[in-house]
């Protein structure tokens, strides 16, 4: 089936969308996105998302392309026009184009952004049996810019991670700058030691996940013992379990670190138990 797609202000076949050339997303990366989930046919934690698509766009000085209402509505259309029961909404925001290329940012008085949305069909995505067996991943030096808070569409290095770990025969890549893991190539890193859950506090060296603010949340009204501070790859391959969070993956039980088996090798009962109020809670607020 073609997918309806959403580009500037039109409803497309996704063969008849088009931008231009000359469009600073394609020339510049210089662009935010966010990707939010559906379930059952609704939104999960889509006013998170839209929060954080206005911070990103605020630190980049970036114009809003439309309200968040109008978002909201562009979103439930795309749903509805696809038919999708599980899967994802993809939106990205450009600085535009001013029909040329130049270092300087265009003014924003003449260009107006660009804005393009897509859905992915995903079923199985709450059900998903990759995390029935847990994920294996491999460590790697972090090399991005240092604003990896704002949520921006420069993924080269996160792909490249990413088949790096595929090349070793595992799921993803955990990223190490100055001895400490940041994040994982597109999620939130975690480990469990003794009950207590550990990850990396918020600043600009990690994304602000919006499933990690929703799971640490509930994670603490289930009286589970969280931390958040530095840590290294060492301490995580001693852990008694890990897991990563993200958007399309909510959480993902982690059972091996660089070769190192966590536990018995399977997915741990503090990750399992948060997948499961995650998914239980998102869908009852689902919109």
């Amino acid at each position: 089936m073609t997918r309806t797609v959403y580009v500037n202000g039109e409803y497309l076949p996704e063969t008849e969308a088009t931008v231009s050339i000359f469009d600073r997303g394609f020339l510049m990366a210089d662009g935010v996105y966010e990707v939010t989930s559906v379930l059952d046919g609704k939104l999960i934690d889509f006013e998170g998302h839209a929060v954080r698509l206005e911070r990103s766009l605020n630190e980049l000085e970036m114009p809003a392309a439309c309200s968040k209402e109008e978002l909201l509505e562009i979103h439930r259309e795309l749903v509805k026009r696809n038919e999708i029961v599980e899967g994802l909404v993809y939106l990205q925001i450009t600085r535009g184009s001013d029909g040329d290329r130049d270092f300087v940012f265009p003014d924003p008085e003449t260009t107006k952004p660009s804005i393009v949305l897509f859905t992915q069909n995903k079923p199985g995505l709450a059900d998903n049996p990759a995390a029935k067996k847990g994920a294996k991943i491999i460590s790697i030096e972090d090399i991005r810019w240092g604003r990896r808070d704002i949520k921006t569409v420069q993924l080269l290095y996160p792909s490249m991670g990413k088949m790096m770990a595929k090349k070793a025969g595992a799921d993803d890549a955990w990223l190490i700058e100055d001895g400490y893991v940041t994040e994982g190539t597109s999620n939130n890193a975690y480990f469990v030691k003794k009950g207590k859950i550990v990850t990396r506090p918020l600043s600009n060296d990690i994304l602000h996940g919006i499933t990690r603010k929703a799971v640490l949340r509930m994670a603490e009204e289930a009286q589970m013992e969280v931390e958040e501070r530095l840590f290294t790859i060492d301490e995580a391959k001693e852990a008694d379990e890990a897991f990563t969070t993200s958007a399309s993956a909510f959480v993902m039980p982690v059972v091996e670190i660089d070769g190192v088996a966590l536990g018995d090798g399977t997915p741990g009962p503090i990750a399992k138990r948060l997948r499961e109020i995650y998914l239980d809670e998102s869908m009852k607020a689902a919109i």
